[in-house]
C-alpha cells in the first residue's frame, strides 16, 4: 500500500510563511499557504510561523478563526515557531496575552531582548536564528525539551505539538533536521 505524502499547511496570516516551502518540500511533503477554514481541513499538520504573534492574534480575531483553529489543532499536529511558539504556549508573559495553550510551557515574549540582540546559533548542528525571540521560562515534566541554547530550552514537544523559539526556515541547508522531524510526526500521526 502506497502512503500519500503528508500535506504541511503554513498559517499565512503574517510572517515568515513561503521560507518553509522548501524545507517542507526536501522532506518529501507537500506545502500549502493556509488562511481559510476550508484549506484548514485540507492539511495534515500546521506550522505556525514566526513573525509578530500580537498581529496574529489580531488578524485571528478579524477572521473570526479562533474556533475553527483549535478545533484544526486538537485533531492535527502543529508547530509553532518563534511568534507561533507563543500561540501555542499555555502562558505568555511580558506582557501576558491570549494563546491557544498547546503546549505546558510559559514564554516570555522578546526574552532575548530587542531585534540588536538577535544572533545565529546552532541547534543539532544546524544553524539557526533567534530574532528577537521568545524564551521558555517553565516546561512542565511531560513536554520533551528536544533542544537547549546556553541552558535554556528553546525546542519542545509533547504528543502531536512542537515548539522552537528560534527560525530553521532561514537556513538554506535543505530540509533543516526541525522541518525532518515536523514531517515525520505529522506522518506518524496520520
Amino acid at each position: 500500500m502506497t502512503q500519500q505524502k503528508p500535506t504541511i499547511g503554513v498559517l499565512a496570516l503574517q510572517g515568515a510563511v513561503e521560507l518553509h516551502r522548501p524545507h517542507v518540500e526536501a522532506c518529501g511533503a507537500e506545502f500549502r499557504t493556509v488562511k481559510t477554514p476550508a484549506q484548514f481541513e485540507a492539511v495534515d499538520g500546521f506550522i505556525l510561523p514566526g513573525g509578530e504573534s500580537t498581529t496574529m492574534l489580531k488578524l485571528i480575531e478579524r477572521f473570526d478563526l479562533w474556533d475553527v483553529l483549535a478545533e484544526q489543532f486538537a485533531k492535527k499536529p502543529v508547530w509553532g515557531i518563534c511568534a507561533g511558539s507563543i500561540l501555542m504556549a499555555e502562558k505568555v508573559e511580558n506582557p501576558s496575552q491570549k494563546s491557544f495553550g498547546l503546549l505546558p510551557i510559559t514564554v516570555q515574549r522578546n526574552g532575548y531582548g530587542r531585534q540588536i540582540d538577535s544572533h545565529h546559533t546552532l541547534i543539532e548542528r544546524y544553524e539557526v536564528s533567534l530574532i528577537r525571540a521568545p524564551v521558555i521560562t517553565a516546561v512542565d515534566d511531560s513536554a520533551e525539551v528536544l533542544a537547549r541554547h546556553e541552558d535554556t530550552p528553546v525546542w519542545v514537544k509533547r504528543g502531536p505539538y512542537m515548539a522552537s523559539t528560534f527560525h530553521p526556515e532561514l537556513t538554506q541547508d535543505f530540509p533543516s533536521p526541525m522541518h525532518r522531524a515536523f514531517v515525520d510526526l505529522v506522518a506518524e500521526s496520520a
